[in-house]
């Protein structure tokens, strides 16, 4: 007994080790990759605030300018080592600036034709941020999945650099937007549920379920869009755009609801094969039945996160519209449109999902009755 779970733990041990080991190397490379980069890095060691400003906007608001003399030590390039000196100019509201401490890492721009070494901020370095950040999400997935959270951590990894790959062949070559989504949308699906559910017929009907729903409810939504000439959808936020707004919109929305829809799909595949591997004379009138009682329950709950996790990323512009006494209905209108569009395009997949992924797992649950 004792040499049986010797031999189950090593494997886990194993990655613990792994883990631990990519962990430290990763931290400690993020807090020296100074070199690696082409633009000037500048670490702040002394910040002083030589002035403030009261100011007085058109709407009677009131802000604070900061001016904050800032000293700080290169990193990289030819001047490592010396020291510039940088202004940083910011507000009490916070909205586009903020100020920088003592320890915070700068991209500068180094002004040649002066006699002291000067400089202007042009960004924050925040890599180490997002590297502890990622190894937080990470380390949660291994404690919770196990080697299910390491295969789903994989898994993140190749649909990131799937959708790098789609953008730049799109940039690059100029090939039909929603054509590449389509084939991404396929990719993620593919590897997402073979990664962390392996090869077997759960997996296969998610991964069915998953592209018929994402597409037809991409169709439905086209449609729709079609006969109603886009009224009701403002396309303001993608002003910046060189490319047809539509098109782009349209793929957003094609990869925005695959993430629910997928989760749709496995929810309701694998809760019908767990019934049947617990009772494999259950009747398909009961499975049938069992599947659309969990839709149900997740109908309602999926829809809201979708709602909530699109209009969320439109609080701080909305904020700004009413605070300068926009009617409600115009600043709804104007900044809500496109997400309360993409929140309907997933919940219309959402609810297409629940009766495709119910029969199609019931037709994967006959084809292995017939085998058996």
């Amino acid at each position: 007994m004792i040499n049986k779970l010797k031999t189950i733990d090593k494997p886990s041990i194993i990655i613990s080790i792994i883990v631990a080991i990519c962990f430290i190397f990763s931290i400690i490379f993020v807090y020296n990759n100074h070199g690696f980069y082409e633009r000037p890095i500048a670490k702040v060691t002394e910040n002083t605030v030589t002035d403030t400003t009261e100011t007085i906007d058109l709407y009677e608001n009131e802000d604070t300018i900061f001016t904050q003399q800032l000293i700080g030590e290169l990193k990289n390039g030819e001047e490592k080592g010396q020291s510039i000196q940088l202004v940083n100019e910011y507000s009490s509201s916070g909205a586009y600036d903020f100020p920088y401490t003592v320890g915070d890492e700068l991209f500068v721009s180094i002004d040649e034709d002066k006699p002291t070494l000067t400089g202007n901020i042009t960004d924050v370095k925040r890599d180490k941020y997002i590297m502890i950040a990622m190894w937080l999400f990470i380390i949660t997935l291994l404690l919770v999945g196990k080697k299910q959270g390491l295969y789903a951590s994989f898994s993140l990894a190749i649909n990131m650099l799937l959708l790098s790959w789609a953008l730049d062949l799109y940039v690059s070559t100029g090939f039909n937007l929603l054509w590449i989504a389509g084939i991404a949308v396929v990719l993620f699906t593919v590897t997402s549920l073979l990664l962390v559910n392996g090869r077997n017929e759960k997996s296969y009907a998610a991964i069915i379920t998953t592209i018929l729903g994402t597409f037809i409810s991409l169709l439905i939504t086209y449609l729709a869009i079609w006969f109603t000439e886009g009224e009701g959808l403002y396309y303001e936020e993608m002003s910046f755009l060189t490319r047809p707004y539509e098109m782009v919109f349209l793929a957003g929305l094609f990869i925005g609801s695959l993430g629910a829809v997928m989760d749709v799909a496995i929810s309701i595949s694998s809760a019908l094969y767990e019934f049947y591997q617990k009772d494999q004379a259950i009747s398909n009138k009961a499975l049938k039945k069992s599947g659309f009682n969990i839709g149900k329950d997740i109908m309602g709950t999926m829809t809201n996160i979708l709602f909530f996790a699109y209009v969320s990323g439109s609080i701080p512009i909305l904020i700004v519209y009413f605070k300068n006494s926009s009617p409600l209905g115009f600043a709804l209108s104007q900044n809500l449109s496109l997400e309360i569009a993409r929140a309907l395009a997933g919940g219309i997949g959402i609810v297409l999902t629940i009766p495709i992924g119910i029969y199609t797992t019931i037709f994967f649950i006959n084809r292995k009755r017939a085998k058996s």
